[in-house]
């Protein structure tokens, strides 16, 4: 039996919270870009508590289904339901009922189309990612990858109470982050994605197209994120941010691009060049989470500044 503080630890990491914090980086600056100002402080508690349990609920049920290749992969062996603080029975029962409870609280709260969408994107991601594509297909993260740009959905409904071409940007800029995002990762651990016989692109095709992949993810992100500027009406500030980020992130993808290719196998006892490799990659995840931030956080200061916030 394990301590009821391991029991409560358990259950907050079924939810993934970092993963958690990272969409709702995108969640409030959508919303002020939205208000074209600051949103009432009431309306953005609702939508980021109601987002986060969504989400959660999510990842929950998520945990729930890969607990198996979790065993086997050395950077999940130390979730809880591989560890045993917490039972599949009782996960699976959490995350229902975290879906449940945002769905409500997003109804009564904010309004039915943010609610709405926050359950699409659970189903989106538990049953297209997760139990279809994860296991079967290479493009599991490049599709799946939708459920984690619903929040930008969420957070203009929540304030406007309707979509527009706007906030269909914006999912397609979170949507084309996502591949090199998690490719740069995966490339990291891509031994336990084919230990596990999970399908990642860097676990069956060599870094060099993996990173050829990453940089046309990359230039075209770079396009949409300009592209933001006239369909938002953002201003100099967000532009001049938008382009100066996405050139920083093009500079990181040519540089793994231009690593030498240590092929299919890619381990920590690698040699010199694999352990480069890794390092490279690492380097562009860690930036791949500060450019998504500084952008959403430029996007959500222009628009202050220009109201007159």
């Amino acid at each position: 039996m394990h301590p009821p503080r391991a029991r409560i630890l358990g259950y907050v990491a079924l939810t993934k919270p970092r993963i958690i914090e990272l969409l709702l980086v995108t969640t409030v600056p959508t919303m002020i870009v939205a208000e074209q100002g600051m949103p009432p402080l009431w309306l953005i508690v609702c939508t980021v508590l109601g987002g986060t349990l969504a989400a959660g609920g999510a990842n929950a049920i998520n945990m729930y289904v890969d607990r198996d290749i979790d065993a086997v992969m050395e950077r999940t062996k130390g979730r809880p339901l591989v560890t045993g603080a917490v039972t599949p029975r009782a996960a699976l029962v959490f995350a229902i009922g975290l879906e449940v409870v945002a769905f409500l609280f997003l109804w009564t709260t904010v309004n039915l189309l943010s609610a709405v969408l926050a359950v699409t994107a659970c189903l989106f991601y538990v049953f297209v990612y997760t139990l279809w594509l994860k296991r079967t297909s290479t493009r599991n993260i490049v599709i799946g990858g939708a459920a984690g740009a619903v929040p930008t959905l969420i957070g203009w409904s929540s304030v406007t109470g309707t979509l527009d071409w706007a906030p269909v940007l914006l999912f397609a800029i979170i949507f084309y982050w996502t591949p090199p995002h998690f490719w740069a990762l995966a490339i990291r651990y891509r031994d336990d994605y084919a230990a596990a016989d999970v399908p990642m692109l860097p676990a069956v095709v060599s870094v060099r197209r993996t990173a050829s992949r990453i940089l046309a993810y990359t230039l075209l992100l770079w396009a949409l994120t300009v592209a933001f500027t006239p369909v938002a009406g953002m201003g100099h500030l967000y532009l001049g941010s938008a382009i100066v980020l996405g050139a920083v992130f093009t500079a990181y993808a040519l540089r793994l691009l231009r690593m030498p290719d240590p092929g299919l196998t890619l381990s920590a006892s690698g040699g010199v060049a694999e352990l480069e490799v890794r390092a490279t990659a690492m380097r562009l995840f860690t930036w791949s989470i500060t450019y998504i931030t500084l952008l959403f956080g430029a996007m959500a200061v222009d628009q202050l500044l220009r109201s007159g916030w």
